[in-house]
């Protein structure tokens, strides 16, 4: 009978990424030392509770149905946006023990893992596996570094959605299915919930504040003023910017005290509780509310954040073949599960995402997956900074931890600007 496995992992301990070395590589049960074995493989993610667990689980069940001979062994590392699971996965990449694959987000977060040699080249698997006819060009354009593909999208979520909850809307006198052109018609809403004593906007953990921003930045400046801010094309000093930061800072005024003590779920939660009105979130969030029996329009409403409305702001979880890895037919296995259709059907209906390819069966989906869909293929596609596809981790570091500083009152909003311009390398 196939088994799976499970690694008990200790994320934070700078020591522990040395520890499971015995667990991916040449042990006693048929691990690296057999050069290539494919009886098993190590995936290593962060999803490791609620509905990201789920949508992993999912997929796992596909996985077990196409490989019955290779066991999985799950690798996944708790913490919001992968932030542990990232510097565990670091700190083992960089002592030569690698798991078999890694999630990372696709386009820039993958940079520095190119530069350094830690992932393979798989652009042959999108031809073995039929990836190139299956996934949308403008896709695989993003997917492509110099010519060259490096990881296989599981999904494509999207950062700029609004969720609310209708009943907190209607004490504060405002229609639910209103939608707001503007940032600034979005604050004035939320001065009439302030005024009911509830909590306008929630918020967690700084990562989400960073996600945030950026759709703040997408709203006031455009898809092309937007993207221009990682290509060099805009000017991070400049007064539009400065404005679009203000509107930033003046939303922050909105939320919860206890945000930085939180992570996603929780502020999501208090959409769902009814403690709150609005809440900034990628769709990985409509899982949460189908998991609470909520459904749409009745007892949650979503739309775009305002002022990006046809404008999808994209990203996605993708699956590695790290150099050395030490079962790497079984990544292959895995890989080759992560793309498929039955695949990417199951794990995007458990998770709230939409499948990267276009064949796959999504008749049974959701109302608001229906949308994404539609958008995803009509709409203008800008890629999300707090989830690794606009930039290298590197400057996404910087960005945190500037905004981190603004949002606990430890910079003023010139010196955040400052400093956002000093990663960005102006």
């Amino acid at each position: 009978m196939k088994r799976t496995r499970v690694l008990t992992t200790v994320a934070g301990v700078a020591a522990a990424g040395l520890a499971l070395a015995g667990c991916s590589g040449g042990g006693g049960d048929g691990g690296g030392s057999e050069g290539g074995s494919g009886d098993e493989v190590e995936v290593f993610t962060w999803w490791a509770a609620g509905t990201e667990k789920a949508g992993l689980d999912a997929l796992v069940e596909v996985f077990d149905e196409q490989h019955p001979d290779v066991e999985f062994v799950n690798g996944a590392v708790a913490g919001g946006a992968g932030s542990a699971a990232k510097d565990l996965l670091q700190s083992r990449l960089q002592a030569g023990d690698p798991p078999d694959t890694f999630q990372a987000h696709a386009g820039a977060e993958l940079q520095d893992y190119i530069d350094a040699a830690q992932v393979e080249d798989v652009s042959d698997l999108y031809d073995e596996f039929g990836l190139t006819e299956a996934f949308p060009e403008d896709l695989l354009d993003r997917l492509t570094v110099d010519g060259a593909i490096y990881s296989v999208p599981a999904n494509i979520h999207r950062a700029n959605v609004v969720w609310a909850n209708p009943g907190v809307l209607e004490e504060s006198g405002l229609d639910p299915a209103a939608e707001y052109a503007s940032i600034d018609e979005w604050i004035e809403a939320m001065e009439a919930v302030e005024a009911t004593g509830k909590t306008p906007l929630s918020v967690a953990t700084t990562w989400t504040q960073v996600n945030l921003l950026e759709t703040v930045l997408l709203a006031d400046l455009g898809a092309e003023g937007y993207e221009g801010l990682w290509s060099g094309e805009t000017d991070w000093t400049g007064s539009d910017v400065t404005a679009s930061l203000e509107h930033f800072e003046t939303l922050m005024g909105f939320t919860n005290t206890d945000r930085d003590g939180l992570d996603w779920p929780d502020a999501t939660q208090q959409i769902i509780d009814g403690q709150a009105a609005f809440n900034v979130m990628g769709d990985w969030a409509e899982a949460s509310f189908a998991e609470a029996g909520f459904e749409a329009p009745a007892d949650y409403v979503y739309f775009p954040v305002p002022g990006t409305e046809g404008v999808f702001d994209f990203l996605a979880d993708s699956f590695t073949l790290p150099v050395g890895a030490p079962h790497p037919d079984g990544a292959k296995a895995w890989l080759e599960t992560v793309g498929s259709a039955d695949g990417q059907t199951a794990f995007n209906q458990a998770k709230g995402s939409i499948p990267a390819r276009t064949d796959a069966d999504t008749s049974e989906f959701g109302a608001y997956q229906q949308t994404a869909i539609t958008s995803f293929a009509e709409d203008t596609i800008v890629s999300s900074l707090a989830h690794g596809a606009a930039t290298p981790v590197a400057m996404l570091n910087q960005i945190t931890d500037a905004t981190s500083k603004f949002t606990t009152g430890a910079s003023d909003l010139a010196t955040y600007q400052e400093e956002l311009a000093a990663a960005a390398g102006e």
